[in-house]
């Protein structure tokens, strides 16, 4: 197994001024694109009551764009590192764009998947280029990495609820909002200082492969457990926390659906900035242990009908969440070398694509066969097992001077 430095590469210094807007750009565009991918969580339900589809339904138009999202990854994840961050990430943005005015004008679910079809090809593909361009921009390029898309996913889901409940047209507002600020961030990436040497001219054809280099795939197949383990959480909350909250919690709100969301992500960006200095083995430990902790407890919230019961367990599984992704993040942001890093973040994402859908899409379809609350105690049973294996095969895996 290798480990090689990940240092800034870009012209002029990573502590000059321009270093420094470029990279809070980059944080940006990375937040938007991950708040695009939940802004529809809220509207679930509204979706479901107007045009009368199943909970399978609903998860598999939410792992629609995981599902596409893998396959963008598949065809362009490495893409950035040819053609260059800023034409990528422009591309991603604009896909992006493009499926907000599918979702302002949907009608009826083929309008959804269409929408989420587009919204997630884009977003692997920026994914891939934003983690890339984070690691070569900035020293704590690899917490930025992990950090900012969770930041993304709650602030998306907050504030779609929250038009949702308080604005007009309910299922329109909010993606002429998402338009505005993904024309703007659009704008900003025209004058983003490129970081890949010789770029410029290569085309925007031109991908190689995701890879991993060959003396650390066991590495990261050993690392891959947590973020698989991590982001079926994540599928829990995004595909199916706002019927939670409606189903087994009474909630009628929509902000409220929002929060479930919120409240997940917002306690895994406090984990994340907390444990930024923490050795990697003790975080991924710590956070293991958290995540177990808050399935647990979800479930007595879920047969109590408590509602700050349920809260309370899903804060504490969102620290364990960004505290065990954290620390797989930073170990397998390093096992490629700069010219190399859109490849490795494609292969990481695309792990954390496969952690978020085909759970997903099985929740859904057991909730349909065997109900709400049956469904989800195995879900939680089957994620708390795959955290203990995780804990236990990472653990070889992290370097002693890491430790």
């Amino acid at each position: 197994m290798e480990f090689v430095d990940a240092r800034p590469q870009v012209a002029g210094g990573s502590d000059s001024d321009r270093s420094r807007w470029a990279c809070s750009l980059v944080c940006a565009v990375a937040v938007l694109l991950s708040a695009a991918s939940t802004a529809p969580s809220p509207m679930y339900v509204l979706y479901q009551e107007r045009w009368h589809f199943s909970t399978a339904t609903t998860t598999v138009v939410f792992a629609v764009y995981c599902l596409c999202a893998l396959t963008g990854m598949v065809l362009f994840g490495s893409l950035s590192d040819t053609a260059g961050r800023r034409p990528v990430l422009l591309l991603a943005l604009g896909l992006v764009a493009g499926s907000t005015l599918l979702f302002a004008f949907a009608d009826g679910v083929g309008w959804l998947l269409a929408a989420r079809a587009l919204q997630g090809f884009g977003g692997g593909i920026g994914g891939c280029a934003v983690a890339a361009a984070l690691i070569d921009l900035a020293p704590a390029g690899a917490l930025l990495g992990s950090l900012t898309p969770i930041v993304g996913i709650g602030a998306g889901a907050l504030g779609a609820g929250a038009l949702v409940e308080h604005g007009p047209a309910p299922t329109v507002l909010t993606y002429v909002v998402l338009l505005v600020l993904l024309v703007g961030a659009a704008a900003g990436v025209l004058f983003l200082p490129e970081t890949v040497p010789g770029a410029r001219g290569r085309g925007i054809g031109v991908a190689r492969r995701i890879s991993v280099p060959v003396r650390a795939r066991r590495a990261f197949l050993a690392l891959s457990l947590p973020v698989v383990a991590v982001w079926a959480v994540g599928g829990l909350y995004l595909g199916l926390g706002p019927l939670l909250a409606a189903e087994l919690l009474g909630s009628r709100s929509s902000v409220v659906d929002g929060l479930v969301v919120t409240a997940l992500a917002g306690a895994g960006t406090l984990a994340q900035v907390s444990c930024r200095g923490v050795r990697c083995r003790t975080a991924m430990a710590a956070g293991s242990w958290l995540l177990l902790g808050g399935l647990a407890l979800v479930l007595v919230a879920l047969s109590l009908g408590s509602t700050a019961l349920f809260f309370t367990a899903t804060a504490l599984l969102g620290f364990g969440w960004g505290a065990t992704y954290l620390a797989a993040f930073r170990l397998l942001s390093e096992l490629a070398a700069p010219g190399r890093r859109g490849e490795l973040m494609a292969a990481v994402n695309v792990v954390a694509y496969i952690g978020t859908a085909f759970p997903a899409i099985g929740l859904g379809l057991a909730v349909d066969a065997v109900g709400t609350r049956g469904a989800t105690t195995a879900f939680i049973v089957a994620v708390g097992t795959l955290v203990l294996v995780a804990l236990a095969g990472s653990a070889a895996h992290v370097p002693a001077e890491r430790a």
